[in-house]
């Protein structure tokens, strides 16, 4: 009987840490989702209230707001067309992903760095280079 409590229970934890995981990846399906939009507003949702933009080079530690007209600037001037992520790493509370955008005829590499903390997951680092 204590065998069948003690699998039930390693079951249950097995479980708990792997929906974890996945939450944690799924977390870049909607930041995804919003970078290809081009939707700045619902993007911003995800960043920090304090976070590091680096956009073709120049590099800024801005507010929440600033970091929002930024990307809505940027989106003006490359209308994305398409975007997916490439490659995710990591463990919580820091994961990151790297993406290829297809913006304004041009192609891009972004890298995104995430802190899951009690409030939530919040881009803590959003670059965008050139490809």
């Amino acid at each position: 009987m204590k065998r069948t409590i003690l699998l039930a229970l390693a079951a249950i934890i097995s479980f708990t840490g792997l929906s974890a995981q996945q939450k944690q990846a799924d977390v870049f399906v909607p930041i995804g989702k919003y970078i290809q939009l081009g939707d700045a507003e619902k993007l911003s949702a995800w960043f920090a209230s304090n976070l590091e933009l680096d956009i073709l080079g120049s590099v800024s530690s801005c507010s929440k707001v600033q970091a929002t007209q930024i990307m809505k600037d940027f989106f003006v001037n490359y209308t994305p067309k398409a975007f997916s992520v490439i490659h995710k790493s990591g463990k919580a509370p820091l994961t990151y992903a790297i993406g290829s955008l297809s913006a304004g005829g041009e192609k891009f590499r972004i890298t995104l760095f995430v802190m899951t903390q009690e409030k939530g997951n919040q881009i803590q680092q959003l670059r965008i280079e050139r490809e």
